[in-house]
């Protein structure tokens, strides 16, 4: 005889079985039905994603309001974190704005002149070495019909580029929409952050059988862990290595020195290869300038940035994350093919919490094993 719990994993498993055979066939409608409903809840997981991280100094400054009133606690430390997120992001602005406003103007004036250069230097280059130019002569170039080429494609691309410029505008009042919808969601998830926690744990208790529910919360708090120590960790290490660059460019006189420290600030947030932006931006700006000083920006560039990864990333983000630097490039690797910048940012920590929860369990398996192995060690000796 059949038993009702067999039953019911028999209709368990036909009903799992009809439901993947109508996705693989059907698995470009899904796909598209899946990207069409993530769109819809765009705003909601970006408003999750800025209560997330508002939440890490809005959880340190409640701590030191004393208050009797835990609402008025609340909505004090949520008040100044927005004050100070708005501050230092207008700093950035006010600071970054300026500085590239006088560094377009100045390589206005100033690229005519390099190219010049170049030209003169080109031009005495072939000139000492006259087999170039013959070898140069000697391709058969229809220079014609490369300008007719050249002509058709700027007709044909100019209403391309006016549907692109009205894309363009399109996008950013778009991405503005869903960054406002997001902002007032974060703010509602902040000011009950632990009702919907209480309320959350209990749908996990009620739907969930004990042992699953427990690890699900326990993975989720420790996720919670790594990802704030790591935004936090990589946020400090992104303004001292900023500093740092601002001071030594400065002691060294050389220019854009603010501008490149900042730059190299933000793009420091990119694990591993975001300082390497500003080497580049600021390379090319001082290429410019001086090739002198360019050469001794990209020398100061890989000093501090030995000194940074071996000194202050290890014990700033390294001990936050706690993930080998294997793992790390991996991390980014993955993260950046696959979702862009967000997700070199994003899987570090994510990397840092399967590999914490994998060597967990296979330390305790290992104990299991190591004392499963002496329990037999102990029966052969008493036979």
């Amino acid at each position: 005889m059949i038993s009702d719990s067999d039953i019911k994993k028999i209709k368990g498993l036909i009903i799992f079985t009809i439901i993947t055979v109508l996705i693989g066939f059907n698995w470009r409608t899904v796909l598209g039905l899946l990207r069409s409903f993530t769109g819809m809840l765009t705003p909601f997981i970006l408003g999750g994603g800025i209560a997330f991280l508002l939440n890490i100094p809005m959880k340190n400054i409640e701590k030191h309001i004393k208050l009797k009133s835990i609402k008025s606690a609340r909505a004090i430390s949520l008040i100044t974190t927005i004050i100070l997120f708005i501050v230092v992001l207008l700093l950035a602005v006010l600071v970054v704005v300026p500085q590239l406003v006088e560094s377009v103007i100045q390589l206005q004036y100033k690229i005519p002149s390099f190219v010049r250069s170049v030209e003169v230097f080109l031009n005495k280059y072939f000139s000492d070495r006259p087999w170039i130019m013959e070898s140069l002569d000697s391709i058969n170039i229809n220079w014609d019909e490369i300008g007719r080429n050249i002509s058709s494609l700027l007709s044909q691309g100019a209403g391309s580029l006016i549907s692109g410029w009205f894309s363009a505008v399109k996008g950013v009042a778009g991405a503005m929409t869903n960054l406002g919808i997001g902002f007032i969601f974060a703010i509602y998830l902040l000011i009950g952050k632990e009702t919907l926690a209480s309320q959350f744990k209990k749908l996990v208790k009620v739907y969930l059988p004990d042992e699953i529910g427990e690890k699900i919360l326990e993975v989720l708090g420790l996720s919670e862990r790594i990802f704030s120590g790591f935004f936090t960790g990589q946020c400090l290490e992104a303004c001292i290595l900023g500093m740092m660059f601002i001071i030594a460019l400065t002691a060294l006189r050389l220019p854009y020195a603010l501008l490149i420290g900042v730059l190299i600030a933000i793009t420091a947030l990119i694990p591993v290869f975001g300082a390497f932006v500003g080497l580049f931006v600021g390379a090319f700006l001082m290429l410019i300038q001086s090739p002198v000083d360019a050469a001794i920006f990209v020398v100061a560039f890989f000093v501090i940035q030995q000194i940074e990864g071996n000194l202050i990333y290890p014990h700033v983000v390294g001990n936050s994350v706690g993930l080998p630097a294997i793992w790390v490039l991996l991390a980014v690797t993955l993260g950046g093919s696959m979702m862009g910048v967000v997700g070199m940012i994003l899987f570090i920590p994510g990397f840092s919490v399967l590999y914490t929860l994998i060597k967990e369990n296979v330390h305790s398996k290992y104990s299991a094993l190591e004392s499963q192995t002496i329990d037999n060690d102990q029966k052969d000796e008493k036979e």
